[in-house]
């Protein structure tokens, strides 16, 4: 395996754990460390994520990154998820999001433009990041493009982002040289 798939599949790994450990911590509300790794452990074994010889000490270094990030904060000798970590499981969840196609294109573009300024650069590049997970291609530096309605998804990205009316999204019957995007969607002409 050569040394880009291997860190590919190194950062994989290591944001599932992550996503694993926010859920757990959100759906429990509050759960003590040690409550984590039984529960978890198990279907992380099982899932084939964590070698199980050494699972506990994977998952209390993972708690202590994600208190160090501020995305998890002890309380009471318990875990608790804080609003920076629910940020940032939100938009998590939203990369592994898989937008239903349907069987059939209904010949209509998706267009989203925002208009983020340079001093929020981070947040741009957020959802640039986020859009490219998701399957959007970009059109040029703030125009991404998709072929399905997606408007649920991109309603949750200004909610998650606070963009509000810098996000703006259209519905587009014809698009002008719409050739290269028809093929990189697989779409039929």
């Amino acid at each position: 395996m050569g040394i880009l798939e291997e860190g590919s599949r190194i950062r994989t790994r290591r944001n599932n754990l992550r996503l694993m450990i926010l859920n757990t911590v959100k759906v429990a509300g509050v759960l003590g460390l040690f409550m984590v790794a039984p529960n978890v452990l198990g279907g992380m074994a099982k899932l084939g994520l964590l070698p199980s010889a050494r699972q506990k000490d994977v998952v209390n270094r993972s708690c202590s990154n994600l208190v160090k990030q501020r995305l998890l904060a002890w309380e009471k000798g318990k875990l608790r998820l804080t609003p920076k970590g629910e940020s940032v499981l939100r938009i998590l969840e939203l990369k592994r999001y898989d937008i239903p196609k349907p069987r059939r294109w209904d010949r209509k573009w998706r267009v989203l433009i925002f208009d983020i300024p340079e001093k929020q650069r981070v947040l741009r590049n957020k959802i640039r990041d986020t859009l490219r997970a998701i399957g959007f291609i970009p059109l040029q530096g703030s125009v991404w493009v998709y072929p399905y309605d997606c408007e649920d998804l991109i309603t949750l990205l200004k909610a998650d982002f606070h963009v509000g009316r810098g996000m703006l999204y259209m519905v587009v019957d014809a698009l002008e040289y719409d050739m290269r995007l028809r093929q990189e969607f697989g779409l039929k002409s």
